[in-house]
This record gives structure tokens, C-alpha cells and sequence, in this order.
């Protein structure tokens, strides 16, 4: 097949000599891209059309919805891309979620949030925990209301307690063909940035019967039709809660990751779903341990970069990168986009895993002395 990527003039480079067209989005805002795909899709009709960020979902499914073409379908694309769409749907869809509440006024939300502290704070299409802070109490709340006066809507929600993970499956006309479960690590409050994932994850028999029917529920709610599907709950006392859904490539190496653990090329099956050709059934087997490192840097200017070789020499080690240089200022970490080192490790069993993420814990390092 011939690829026509849409990119940002900015990344375009690096798709020179890969792909057979290009087209330049004028932006990176929902709009934009979906200007770019019309024009593309206009220009060379495609067979197919693949969402790989979230700010693509929108347009991919609005050429798939004009063309006839396989794709979640335009309803679930477009409330997988608003966290209070969500809310709203699965409120009546019966999947478990936290107790909401959508504000044009963060302010208007004091009252609401007063019983049921601590709360978490959301905009609603951002990613990457962009935009994601618990709030403690009432002077917490009344500092997060004047910093984001200008920001609406907002979701403010009940906080769930327990163990994260995420469900990630390929789906075929509604049909789930196959899943991954994969457990996180996370910074905690106020920001939740990830910052560890383990792929292949095996759950008891009735702790994945009651995530199968959670799956099942929001796949119903959304309207899913053909795709991927990246769901992000939590395991709390009364059974996993969803956070949220997206219908799109998950990020932080994921689908990597899912690739070692299962022995399969992810991205080959999504494109096959995208374009409507055969999916190969999958072989029963028992995944392979795999696992992401994601540590936040401190804040300054990097002085030193530590131990990047030995690791990447460790035979679990699959990737390894520093996306900073000498010099270089890092911020204060709000986001998962601000991490700067990623390490991907597979192995034969969860102890080589764990020694091997011990030793990287220990000789990996980015130095920073305070601005």
C-alpha cells in the first residue's frame, strides 16, 4: 500500500524518504488536522485512515464517516475525545465511574466538591495528565479556581482509590479479537503522571470477568465499530472504575511494549483493521513480561547524563534514550510530556524483569543543578 501521512510542518522532516505523500496541517488543534485529512482525502481517496495521537481521532473518523470507511465510528470518536462526553454517556450506559460534576466556573464547583474532598480536577480533552490535579480541601480548591478562572468547561470528580491499569484491545465490527492488560506506575497526587507500565499482565478469573464486563459496557456506550481501544480504569473496593476511554494508538511505547508481551505486531493488526483486511486470529499464549521506565528528572539544568550505555547494554533492555542534552533546562514536571528518559525491558519472568529494573533504578541518571 501506498501511505499518505498527514504530519506538523515541524515533524514533517521525519517522514521525508518514508512515506509516499505528505500533507502539512497548519496547527496542531482538532481543526487543523481535520482541514489537512479533508484535503488529503479529497486529493487521493483513501482505503483507509488511522488516528495515531488523540488530536487526530476527530478527523480520522470524519473522513472514515464520509468515505464509508472502517473505523471506531464518529460517535465514539467523538466522545472519546471529551472526558465530560464520557461522564455523560456512561452515566446512563451503567459503567462504574467516579461521582462528577461538569463546570463552566471552577468556582461554581466549591459547593459540590465541599463533601467530598479530596477531588480531582480535569480539562476535559487534554492528555498525558495535562491538566489533571487532586485538590485536598477547600483552600486547595479556592487556589485551583483562581488559577484556572479562564478555563471551561472543567470536570471535577470524586477521587477512586486503588491499583491503576489499562485494557487494550483490537475490535472488529464490536467484536473484541484480542486484549492486553497493562498495570501503572504513577507519580500519585496532585498530578498523576505516569511514570511505569508492565504489558501482559494476567489477571485472576474474577478479576478479569469483571473488567471483560466493564470493557463490554463502555465499548457498547460508545457505539464501537472497527479499531483500537485504549481504556484506562481503576480496581477500587467496589470493582474497576473507569477513568477514561480513547479510541486511538495509546502512547508511552504501549503498543511496543504490547508487541513483546504477545509476540504480535499491533501496528501491522491496526492498520489491517483500518483498511479492512483480514486480522490473523490470534494464538493462545501465556504473554511475556514486558515493562516501561519512565522517571521524572528534576528540575534545572542538566548537568550530567549517567549510565545510559551500560543499561542500554542489559540483555532485557529492548530500548533506552535521554531526550535531553547538556545544558538543556528542564521544567517542573505537570505532564507526562515532560519526562525525559524511557526505558523499555522484556524478559523471561517478572523477577528478571524487577532485578533488571532495580539495576536501572540504580545506574540511570540525569543531573540537574537548580536554575
Amino acid at each position: 500500500m501506498a501511505v499518505h501521512a498527514i504530519e506538523t510542518a515541524d515533524r514533517a522532516a521525519a517522514l521525508t524518504g518514508e512515506v509516499e505523500h505528505l500533507t502539512i496541517a497548519a496547527g496542531d488543534t482538532d481543526e487543523a488536522w481535520a482541514a489537512a485529512a479533508f484535503d488529503a482525502a479529497a486529493r487521493r481517496r483513501p482505503d483507509g485512515v488511522l488516528a495515531f495521537a488523540e488530536q487526530h481521532v476527530l478527523a480520522a473518523a470524519l473522513v472514515a464517516d464520509e468515505l464509508g470507511l472502517p473505523g471506531p465510528s464518529l460517535r465514539a470518536s467523538a466522545i472519546s475525545r471529551d472526558k465530560a462526553l464520557q461522564r455523560g454517556r456512561f452515566a446512563v450506559a451503567g459503567v462504574r465511574q467516579p461521582e462528577h460534576l461538569i463546570t463552566g466556573r471552577l468556582a461554581d464547583a466549591a459547593d459540590w466538591a465541599a463533601s467530598r474532598y479530596p477531588v480531582v480536577v480535569k480539562a476535559v480533552s487534554r492528555t498525558g495528565s495535562d491538566g489533571v490535579e487532586s485538590v485536598a480541601d477547600a483552600d486547595a480548591f479556592a487556589d485551583a479556581a483562581a488559577r484556572r478562572a479562564g478555563e471551561s468547561p472543567l470536570l471535577v470528580e470524586s477521587m477512586v482509590e486503588g491499583p491503576e491499569y489499562s485494557w487494550e484491545a483490537l475490535v472488529r465490527d464490536g467484536e473484541v479479537l484480542c486484549a492486553n492488560v497493562t498495570a501503572k506506575e504513577t507519580t500519585g497526587p496532585p498530578r498523576f503522571i505516569e511514570t511505569g507500565h508492565r504489558t501482559g499482565v494476567l489477571l485472576d478469573p474474577a478479576e478479569s470477568a469483571a473488567v471483560e464486563d466493564l470493557a463490554a459496557r463502555v465499548l457498547t456506550g460508545l457505539g464501537m465499530r472497527t479499531g483500537i481501544v485504549h481504556l484506562e480504569y481503576r480496581v477500587a473496593a467496589d470493582g474497576p472504575t473507569l477513568m477514561e476511554v480513547a479510541v486511538r494508538t495509546p502512547g508511552d511505547f504501549l503498543m511496543d511494549l504490547i508487541c513483546l508481551s504477545h509476540d504480535r505486531d499491533w501496528f501491522e493488526l491496526v492498520v489491517r483493521l483500518s483498511l479492512g483486511m483480514p486480522v490473523l486470529e490470534a494464538q493462545p499464549r501465556t504473554p511475556t513480561p514486558a515493562a516501561g521506565y519512565f522517571p521524572l528528572t528534576d528540575p534545572g539544568v542538566v548537568t550530567a547524563i549517567e549510565g545510559l550505555d551500560e543499561v542500554r547494554a542489559h540483555p532485557t533492555v529492548d530500548r533506552a534514550g535521554v531526550l535531553v542534552d547538556i545544558g538543556d533546562t528542564v521544567p517542573p514536571a505537570v505532564s507526562s510530556m515532560q519526562r525525559r528518559i524511557f526505558v523499555l525491558f522484556t524478559g523471561p519472568d517478572l523477577p528478571t524483569l524487577d532485578k533488571a529494573l532495580d539495576f536501572t533504578r540504580h545506574t540511570l541518571a540525569v543531573r540537574t543543578r537548580p536554575l
